[in-house]
């Protein structure tokens, strides 16, 4: 019986077919442990790299078909980033839910075209905007027909390559009636602030996940990777895999007393 909050993790990107599934298989062993609904999270393509010559990924078919592979051999639940809208339909045949990364939530035709694939649509508020204003991001998902709706807090930008996470984003965002994620990876980051990469911090990680979830939110998303220091994108905020298992103990601790 799954409790708890969600869980939405896995790497940054997909880097090989052979470690992605290692990472997948040892997030559903540990998830599985402590009851949690658990999806895991790849990307294919990462398009807003900081520099041209930084790594992207395997690209939308051969990412899709790994992902795909890992849904029906370890039946897992799956969600990827698109960037345009066309990837829309071709994501759905292999997730559950379809992420709108923070950059791109005010882009209507990418919006629609997740929200009119009728999978749940997971919007990144992005850094540039304030709670509130994720309101008219809800209408246009809404307005496709589409009710399957999360809503992520991954930080918001605080002057030059820095962040900072505003917890009440959490509960002006639940006022819509849609389960809130807290990203708490890619709220440590620095964007851009590491000579043409993107650093961060890993050390804040569970810190801010504990005090998002004592805020309300119904779920985690965490990026995690079993060497973040070699990783080939957002290793500087990703969460080393082997301490994974005790991280989440604790945050389930904060979650249950909050829903005291």
């Amino acid at each position: 019986m799954k409790s708890g909050f969600m869980l939405i993790a896995g790497p940054c990107v997909i880097e090989s077919k052979e470690q992605t599934f290692e990472i997948a298989d040892r997030l559903k062993k540990t998830t599985s442990s402590l009851g949690l609904d658990f999806v895991f999270k790849a990307s294919f393509d990462k398009a807003n790299r900081t520099s041209i010559n930084s790594y992207r990924g395997l690209g939308l078919e051969k990412g899709l078909k790994i992902l795909g592979d890992i849904k029906k051999k370890l039946g897992l639940k799956i969600t990827t980033d698109i960037h345009e809208p066309h990837q829309a339909e071709l994501a759905a045949q292999v997730c559950d839910i379809i992420q709108i990364p923070a950059f791109l939530c005010r882009q209507t035709d990418l919006v629609v075209a997740a929200a009119r694939t009728n999978r749940m649509v997971n919007i990144k508020k992005a850094q540039f905007l304030a709670p509130w204003d994720m309101k008219y991001v809800v209408a246009k998902v809404e307005d496709s027909g589409n009710r399957n709706i999360m809503l992520t807090e991954r930080g918001t930008a605080f002057g030059y390559n820095s962040l900072v996470v505003d917890m009440t984003s959490i509960i002006e965002m639940k006022k819509y009636g849609y389960p809130v994620v807290f990203d708490a990876t890619h709220s440590v980051q620095k964007p851009g602030g590491n000579n043409g990469l993107t650093g961060g911090n890993r050390e804040y990680v569970p810190h801010l996940a504990r005090a998002a979830l004592a805020a309300g939110a119904d779920a985690l998303f965490l990026e995690v990777h079993p060497d973040p220091d070699n990783a080939k994108s957002d290793g500087a905020n990703m969460v080393r895999l082997d301490e994974l298992e005790l991280m989440l103990k604790s945050f389930l601790k904060i979650y249950e007393a909050a829903k005291e």
